[in-house]
């Protein structure tokens, strides 16, 4: 098997970077300390943090790039174009703003002399940053690791951003198979994703699977659980959560659905807390419904209560999409020791993920959605069967630091 040489300087270039609070930043933020940790020298170029309200943030609005300290991490931050609602070319436009714009940095550090990096690791999305980190390597004479948290032409396909007949469309496949094969080493977050991998043409030696881990920022906190439930006004009703991104990938309008099925459920409450180019959308189809609340995404101070204030957490899904991302807010909502209802088919990554710890039912089906939140809401000995069977699936499966050597161990 190759083995990519130890790394004494690492350069990384990724679209998302914390103080994003969810989604891709944490993790590439996570990996960058990591390696600290381990000894290297590591410098990040990312674009300024969008997501996902997808608006700059006000503290990092105007101006050009930025370069800050992100513990012993260097960050060179990069302005991007951010669209209000990322459709269609006004993605395509936003991921190659950053293309554009990480360029001169990602350059830059790959001809600093003797201070050049070994290894260049570049997270997709956005896949339109490959050239520039493969150019980086190629000029500092450094390996280059492609880190693949989703697919992103094969998930708009399934969210119908592309409909998959043109020429525009098969020439994106084209040239995502292509750029994936560039990489010295290609890693991904499940099974499914790399066996996916090694059907778009990368030699199987050369994949890796890298999850993502749980954060331990967000433990449980029963105490804090109970501060949020009396806040919004939960107080001894069981409680089915939704918490992240609010976006059409998710077809988490099924959410609402199942919610008008058990409106004369008063015992039932829907919470959904997050931000994105769906927010507004959700809170039309939810007029009216006294069952469903909708929350801002909560600061990380508050994310270990609020999960813990869950009885049950919702994982909604679109058929066709679920071996095309790994959903990373999975991780944390095993590790609070609750049920996961998701929406997926049988012999996807997520039902591997998500079996023996919650119900899972058909994509698209709010009938069987809301039958079986009923089910777990009545059966309380169950609901606890299936949080400690998580919570140890969490320990198992998604534990940072098991995952992290293993990442070290293929640097070696």
């Amino acid at each position: 098997m190759m083995h990519i040489k130890a790394p004494g300087r690492v350069l990384i270039v990724g679209l998302n970077y914390a103080p994003e609070p969810v989604g891709i930043g944490p993790y590439t933020q996570g990996l960058a300390q990591a390696l600290v940790e381990a000894g290297a020298e590591v410098s990040a170029v990312v674009a300024k943090p969008y997501y996902p309200q997808w608006r700059v943030a006000a503290e990092y609005a105007g101006g050009g790039w930025r370069h800050e300290y992100d513990g012993k991490v260097a960050v060179t931050r990069c302005p991007i174009y951010v669209p209000a609602q990322p459709g269609g070319l006004k993605r395509v436009i936003h991921l190659a703003s950053f293309m554009v714009s990480s360029l001169v940095p990602a350059l830059r550090a790959a001809m600093r002399g003797k201070e050049r990096p070994d290894l260049v690791f570049t997270v997709a999305p956005a896949l339109l940053g490959v050239p520039t980190a493969w150019l980086a390597a190629r000029l500092a004479g450094a390996r280059l690791w492609i880190h693949v948290q989703d697919f992103e032409v094969e998930t708009a396909l399934a969210t119908g951003l592309m409909d998959g007949s043109g020429i525009a469309d098969r020439l994106a496949r084209w040239v995502e198979n292509r750029l994936l094969q560039l990489g010295d080493r290609v890693s991904t977050i499940s099974p499914q994703m790399c066996a996916k991998l090694i059907a778009k043409g990368v030699a199987p030696e050369r994949v890796f699977e890298m999850r993502n881990w749980s954060d331990a920022r967000f433990a449980p906190d029963p105490g804090g659980a109970v501060a949020i439930r009396r806040e919004w006004g939960l107080t001894g009703k069981v409680v089915a959560l939704y918490s992240g991104n609010i976006a059409r990938k998710q077809g988490i309008e099924i959410l609402v659905e199942a919610a008008r099925l058990l409106k004369g459920r008063a015992d039932i409450a829907f919470v959904i807390c997050g931000e994105g180019p769906y927010r507004a959308e959700l809170e039309r189809l939810a007029s009216g419904l006294g069952n469903v609340q909708l929350h801002d995404l909560q600061p990380a101070t508050r994310m270990g209560a609020m999960l813990t204030m869950a009885d049950l957490h919702l994982l909604p899904q679109i058929a066709g999409a679920a071996d095309l991302v790994l959903p990373s807010k999975l991780t944390n909502m095993l590790a609070s020791g609750r049920p996961v209802v998701a929406t997926t088919e049988p012999g996807t990554g997520l039902y591997a993920e998500v079996d023996g710890c919650g119900a899972i039912t058909p994509p698209g089906d709010a009938a069987v959605l809301a039958g079986a939140i009923a089910a777990l809401a009545d059966d309380p000995v169950q609901r606890e069967r299936f949080g400690k069977a998580a919570a140890e699936r969490a320990v198992q499966r998604w534990s940072k630091p098991a995952i992290i050597a293993a990442a070290l161990e293929q640097l070696g």
